[in-house]
């Protein structure tokens, strides 16, 4: 798609009041045609003019499911992708601003896997599932749907792996080493079973033995925001706080992951927290907005962000209430701005992947 965004400068100097009403009233006069879809990282303000709000798995169900002809998905590139791929080819996916990327699926790309992939088939007969991560471009998630693998997010990811398993002997798991690591450890899976490929490398960084003898092969990819939270940082608050429970995002290092309480998609924390008993104590490692929205929500028990600052992701920052009232103005307006169109080149293989991904549950 064209990634140009032509935002007019007045549109950035309006009060947030007149902002409120000018979303409100755009959304009035779309009506039903209209739906907005905010991801829960969005701000406090922009979310409070979505429709429905999740995390990724959640809203590809709520995008696979609705009947509105425009969607205006208040998250990042990618998620507006995976919507625009599994909705009916009359409905059309926007997003505000087309330059939100992800520095996590930013850390794969397709040319460097189509080697990896070309690299371990060389020197093993065994049958390699490749799993992506919904954090990646369409092009990574029709590689998959080619290949025989699937689609996962952070809230199916075992699901994921036992679908694989069923039908393999290794898994190629890409572009969160964290993600990848995390789940298969907790199903089970030695880390001596588990390596990780570096594209820069020959083999990964990895002999030929260990390529033959691994289950998982995980991609050398991260979440910057989710690297903000450290283990040393846990043992320290526990020392202090001994009735002080943790909950951690999986994208969280494994070293974090492990000395957690508890450890789960965005959707898993807010369950969790919002089930817990009143005057319990919470430090969660996963963005800020998520993490400041469920002090809001749950003023019964202390929630605190687990980190001595607070992590933010600045591609969800990149959709502002200015961006959001702008779109909706000109969609009013009939002028189909930041349309996102995944090429069919990619949508075929990519719609088969994700819908593997979504017959798990």
């Amino acid at each position: 798609m064209n990634r140009k965004s032509d935002q007019p400068d007045y549109f950035k100097s309006l009060p947030a009041d007149e902002l409120h009403r000018r979303i409100s009233n755009s959304k009035k006069a779309l009506g039903r045609r209209l739906l907005i879809l905010g991801h829960h990282y969005m701000t406090d303000d922009v979310i409070a003019h979505t429709d429905e709000r999740g995390d990724s798995f959640g809203l590809a169900k709520i995008a696979a499911g609705t009947d509105a002809e425009y969607i205006v998905f208040c998250g990042v590139h990618f998620m507006a992708e995976t919507a625009d791929i599994i909705t009916k080819s009359e409905q059309k996916v926007f997003i505000p601003d087309p330059h939100a990327g992800c520095f996590l699926a930013d850390c794969a790309r397709i040319q460097d896997v189509e080697k990896a992939w070309k690299d371990i088939r060389k020197i093993t007969s065994d049958n390699i599932i490749p799993i992506t991560y919904v954090n990646s471009g369409a092009e990574m998630k029709a590689f998959c749907g080619e290949h025989g693998g699937l689609v996962c997010t952070s809230s199916n990811s075992a699901a994921a792996l036992k679908w694989a398993f069923e039908r393999g002997d290794k898994v190629f798991f890409f572009p969160d080493q964290h993600l990848g690591r995390n789940t298969a450890y907790g199903m089970g899976i030695p880390l001596d079973e588990i390596i990780l490929w570096n594209a820069d490398e020959t083999l990964g960084g990895n002999g030929p033995e260990a390529v033959r003898d691994a289950r998982v092969i995980l991609w050398d990819g991260f979440c910057d925001v989710h690297q903000e939270f450290n283990a040393a940082y846990i043992e320290k608050l526990r020392r202090k706080n001994p009735d002080m429970k943790i909950i951690v995002h999986p994208e969280c290092d494994f070293d974090v992951a492990r000395v957690a309480d508890y450890m789960g998609s965005t959707a898993y924390i807010i369950e969790r927290i919002a089930r817990a008993p009143a005057g319990t104590h919470w430090a969660v490692a996963t963005e800020r907005n998520l993490v400041n929205r469920l002090k809001q929500k749950f003023p019964d028990k202390r929630i605190e962000i687990l980190q001595t600052f607070e992590p933010y992701c600045k591609s969800m920052a990149q959709i502002t209430l200015a961006r959001l009232a702008f779109q909706l103005d000109q969609l009013e307006k009939g002028r189909l701005i930041n349309r996102v169109i995944v090429s069919e080149k990619f949508a075929e293989g990519a719609r088969i992947a994700i819908n593997r991904m979504l017959e798990l549950s």
